[in-house]
Order: C-alpha cells, then sequence, then structure tokens
C-alpha cells in the first residue's frame, strides 16, 4: 500500500492533506508570532511597567538577540545530527518559555523570559524551509516555499488582531497564546520524520561545503537584503508606526493590531503568487522591487494625516514583503545542496535576527534622543530609511547585473 504522503508530494500541486507539510506550516506560524502577537501590546507594557519607548523597544530585541548567535549553530546541529531532533526541542522552549511571561511581575523578568522564548524561536522558520527543501523539488519546492511564505504572512495579519483582542482583556492575556508551541512540537514528535539525505562523513568535509556557499557573491548579497528588510520591518513597521498611531492619533488595541494585520494580508496575497511571478521575473528584480514598495510606504508617513492613510501605505510595504521574502527562501534552498541547507538557513535567519534586533532600538532611540518629541522623529525617520531603501534595491539591482557568476536559478535572467 502506497503512503497517502508520498502520493501527494510527488505528484503536482500542493500536498494539502500531508501531515508533514501541515506541522512544517504550522512551526513557520509559531516561529512569526513571537513579535507579531504583541506589536498591538507594546504601547499598552509602557504603562503597565512605567516603561520609555527605547526600553519597549528591548521587548522585541531581547527576543530577536539569540538568533543572531545560536542560528547558524543550530543549523550546523541539523545538519549533523537531524532537522526533527532539533526542532522539536525549540517548539517546546518556545511555548513554555514565551506563556510564563503571562505571571511575570517585573520588566526585568518579562525581558529574562523573552531572552529564553528568543532561543527556541531563533532557527523555525529555517528550519521549516530546510525541511520544504528536504521534501520537495522542482516548481513544487517553488509553490511550497510562495505558500510558507503566504502562510506566514497570514499568521502575521491575525497575530496583531489575537493579540489586540487579546490584550483588551488585560495586558497578560496574549502571552498564554504562545502555548501552541507546546501543542505543535507535540504533534511534530508524532507527524514528523527524518529526512534521508547522504551526510558528509567527517566534519571537516561539512565545514568546506559550508565555507564554499557561504562566501559565494550570491549569499552575501542574500544576507544583506535579509538584514535590511528585517530593519525596516521589525524597526520601522512593528515599532515606530504603532507607538506613531497611538501617540499621534490615539489608536490603540485592538485597532491597532486590525491596521498592522494590513501588511501580513498583503504579503500573504502577494507570496501566494510567487511559483508563478518566479517563473516570469528574476529573483534580483523582485527583491529590487520589493525594496522599492518598501521606500515609498515609509516616504508617504511624512505626509499622512489620518490612520486610514497609514493603512494604505502598510498595503504597499506589504506588497514589497511578500515579493521580497520568498525571493530570498526560494535562492538559498536553490544555492544549496542538502548537505548544508540547514547550515545555509541557519546564517540567513541569523543575519535577519541582526536586522531584527537593531531595527527596534535604532528608530525608538533616534526619534527620542534627537527631535523634539518621538512623534516628530518617526515623521523624519520613517521618510529617510524609506529613501534609502529605494537607493539600495535600485543600486542591488544594478550590480547584479554586472556580476551574474555563482548566481543560484533565476538570478540570471534579464528581466
Amino acid at each position: 500500500m502506497v503512503d497517502s504522503d508520498t502520493v501527494s508530494e510527488t505528484s503536482d500541486g500542493v500536498p494539502w492533506t500531508s501531515p508533514r507539510l501541515q506541522t512544517i506550516l504550522a512551526s513557520s506560524l509559531i516561529g512569526v508570532m513571537g513579535v507579531s502577537l504583541l506589536s498591538p501590546v507594546l504601547p499598552a507594557l509602557r504603562t503597565t511597567f512605567m516603561i520609555t519607548d527605547a526600553q519597549v523597544g528591548l521587548i522585541i530585541t531581547i527576543y530577536t538577540l539569540p538568533g543572531i548567535f545560536l542560528t547558524p549553530f543550530v543549523g550546523l546541529v541539523a545538519d549533523r545530527l537531524g532537522r526533527r531532533r532539533t526542532l522539536i526541542p525549540l517548539l517546546f522552549l518556545f511555548g513554555i518559555a514565551g506563556a510564563a511571561i503571562a505571571g511575570a511581575t517585573t520588566f526585568r523578568q518579562v525581558l529574562g523570559l523573552r531572552f529564553l522564548q528568543g532561543i527556541g524561536a531563533s532557527a523555525l522558520i529555517p528550519l521549516a524551509v530546510t525541511l520544504i527543501g528536504d521534501y520537495y523539488s522542482g516548481n513544487r519546492q517553488q509553490t511550497i516555499i510562495g505558500l510558507n511564505s503566504s502562510v506566514i504572512g497570514t499568521g502575521a495579519g491575525l497575530f496583531p488582531l489575537i493579540g489586540g483582542v487579546l490584550a483588551a482583556i488585560r495586558w497578560n492575556v496574549p502571552f498564554l497564546f504562545f502555548a501552541v508551541g507546546i501543542l505543535v512540537g507535540l504533534v511534530a514528535v508524532f507527524v514528523l520524520e527524518e529526512p534521508s539525505f547522504a551526510r558528509p562523513k567527517d566534519f571537516r568535509t561539512y565545514i568546506e561545503n559550508t565555507r564554499e556557499i557561504l562566501l559565494m557573491p550570491a549569499a552575501f548579497g542574500i544576507y544583506l537584503a535579509d538584514i535590511a528588510v528585517f530593519f525596516l520591518f521589525y524597526g520601522g513597521v512593528l515599532t515606530a508606526i504603532p507607538l506613531l498611531l497611538t501617540d499621534e492619533y490615539g489608536v490603540v488595541e485592538p485597532y491597532l493590531g486590525l491596521i498592522l494585520s494590513i501588511v501580513s494580508f498583503t504579503n500573504a496575497a502577494v507570496a501566494s503568487q510567487f511559483g508563478r511571478v518566479e517563473q516570469r521575473f528574476s529573483i534580483p528584480l523582485l527583491v529590487a522591487f520589493g525594496f522599492v514598495l518598501f521606500g515609498i510606504s515609509f516616504l508617504g508617513v511624512g505626509i499622512v494625516t489620518s490612520p486610514f492613510q497609514v493603512a494604505l501605505l502598510l498595503v504597499v510595504f506589504g506588497a514589497g514583503f511578500g515579493l521580497v521574502m520568498p525571493a530570498l527562501n526560494a535562492a538559498v534552498v536553490t544555492l544549496t545542496t542538502a548537505q548544508t541547507r540547514a547550515s545555509m538557513a541557519g546564517v540567513q535567519t541569523s543575519m535577519l535576527r541582526i536586522g531584527q534586533t537593531v531595527g527596534p532600538v535604532a528608530f525608538t532611540v533616534l526619534a527620542g534622543t534627537m527631535f523634539v518629541t518621538p512623534v516628530v522623529g518617526y515623521r523624519v525617520i520613517l521618510p529617510a530609511f524609506g529613501a534609502l531603501s529605494i537607493v539600495g534595491g535600485i543600486v542591488g539591482w544594478v550590480v547584479v547585473l554586472y556580476r551574474r557568476s555563482g548566481l543560484p536559478r533565476g538570478f540570471g535572467r534579464d528581466n
């Protein structure tokens, strides 16, 4: 008798009924939950713990910090010991530490538990992407990468709504929701199988193979783009804009969560079409166009006069995110072999964690120290980074056009 998973995963289309695919997608959702669920809660935490905007940024920064240093090593472990043995403990740690924050009584306790939760979240998404590369191939692989990004976007859109509704009950209720990570970990114990591939027999060979990939020009471009994307997303969209909406327009949860969710829903809609778009346009062009959209959305913050107009700008940002992230993930999968895929994805996540960590602090500190009020600062800083985003996207595309050696599939097309 033929296993249903085997049939679905070797035929055309997406294997919607596959338990392993459902678990992979759920792991990605858990990976994005740690910040998006709390974005609408950040203004309320200022009052609860009597903290400043810069300290609010630490709630995100301390969570993303472990990923900078740990994710490459987690990828190495996953390549050497197995994806399953690595993923499941991380899911449990995420859920346990996150839910425990609901009982915190001091801001220091919140930060300590967020750090532990960040360790658990450090490699969930790269391991999910790695498993997609292990289980699938060809155009189906690209389609499922786009699906994974779409699911992440949908979850990131729903989580602010959920967080806003739960925070309206009490500030600590959203943290209890993190316990869903424990449930996903239990499911993974029973449905995930360890992918089969030929691992390097000795550690030195593994390190050499990984080093060769990491030093490729294409890899450097991917890492730089990852840092920039998440610097803008976490610093601008998930930190500066919520504080701006609250301080200037009086927007609070759950309405704040509704506005922020627009980014993720737009991202999900665009990313769901990546399998088709990727066949027509090169990865550098998609990434460059995405950064231009980021820039347009941030430039608009300098002239908008209402929360509705801010929401329209977030639609533009979400469209850019839905182009950029699937393109970068596809580049990582196609650039590597099964033996080094988790490590490459781990390093990629380490780079984006740098953006996640630095972004919130950079936006809040610059706005709070260099301007009369933080609101005035956000009105200036967001457009400034928007202009840099447009320039960076165009320059990066031009550089790739003149240097195409060592690029993965999809990089070398003229369009």
